[in-house]
């Protein structure tokens, strides 16, 4: 008969069993797998330690070209654009990028007539109608609404009342007083739509608009569109000079290097953000000033080159 004491044992029996098996199999299996993890860990580490490193030396490299840049501007740059006068405006998506694009130009001898920093209010989209308004009430005499754009666009018309008093007047047309420019910038910026420094000295003859990446809110079409606006309205009063950064679906540089009409009169830059490319764009401007060319100058794939061929 079995009893009590006999399931006991057999029950202890059956546990010691396991735990023996247990016990060996760990020791059996302990070295290969501890060796084989511990080897994965190590080239793991291994390959981390490479890449860490590869990080550092591009970023020395970086450092060093931006270096070099910045030393071979005072080589090619000085004297280029002596007595020519450079109009500065950026938009909010470049703004960090031109105090570098200055120091460039005024390496170059550029004589700087005055920075305007267009704000997010301008290109919004629900101002038009306010915009389209501002543009009529601020028009002066010696710069009209009447030779504004009359279709509905109001960054487009607005653009074009800012650019006749910010640049030079076509040839024959009647110069704007200087009571009139400071009345027409003054409408703008009171109205919170622009920003000037105050030093505007005098009409430019050509534009450098320092630009970023394209908008991705969702109007983002909508701005990207007044951008090129901008560009558009400047480019028919004077020379301009589009430095921007990258050149992707959408961005303002795209936008001109894809446009056979305008890629002939605006050039783009798509590497702002870099000292090379702001060493570059003082030289766009300078192509276009003495040689009336514009070019597409960068990094991008849509980059024919990446700066213009210096004189010999």
């Amino acid at each position: 008969m079995i009893n009590f004491r006999y399931h006991v044992v057999s029950l202890t029996a059956v546990f010691l069993a396991l735990a023996i098996g247990l016990v060996v199999g760990t020791a059996a299996l302990n070295g290969p797998v501890a060796d084989s993890l511990k080897e994965r860990v190590n080239g793991l580490s291994k390959d981390n330690q490479l890449m860490r490193q590869r990080v550092s030396d591009m970023q020395k490299e970086l450092e060093l070209e931006e270096q070099f840049a910045a030393e071979i501007a005072q080589v090619v740059l000085p004297g280029k654009l002596t007595g020519r006068r450079v109009l500065v405006m950026d938009l909010p998506s470049g703004r960090e990028h031109t105090e570098g694009v200055l120091k460039m130009l005024q390496t170059a001898g550029a004589t700087i007539t005055g920075r305007v920093d267009l704000q997010d209010k301008f290109i919004n989209p629900d101002n038009n109608s306010n915009l389209m308004e501002l543009a009529v009430t601020a028009a002066r005499p010696s710069a009209p609404a009447s030779g504004l754009p009359g279709n509905g666009h109001g960054v487009e018309t607005s653009s074009a009342l800012l650019a006749s008093v910010l640049l030079d007047r076509p040839d024959g047309a009647a110069p704007v007083t200087e009571a009139d420019r400071r009345a027409v910038l003054a409408s703008y910026t009171n109205a919170g739509y622009l920003t000037t420094d105050e030093k505007v000295t005098g009409p430019a003859e050509a534009v450098l608009l320092v630009s970023g990446q394209p908008y991705v809110d969702k109007d983002s079409a909508k701005k990207d569109e007044s951008v090129v606006k901008i560009a558009e309205q400047f480019d028919r009063t004077g020379a301009i000079v589009v430095a921007g950064v990258g050149s992707s679906d959408g961005n303002v540089v795209a936008v001109v290097r894809g446009d056979p009409v305008l890629s002939q009169s605006i050039s783009t830059v798509d590497d702002a953000n870099t000292t090379q490319g702001q060493v570059v764009t003082s030289l766009a401007l300078a192509q276009q000033l003495t040689e009336k060319k514009a070019g597409q100058y960068g990094v991008g794939d849509n980059a024919p080159s990446l700066l213009p061929k210096l004189p010999r």
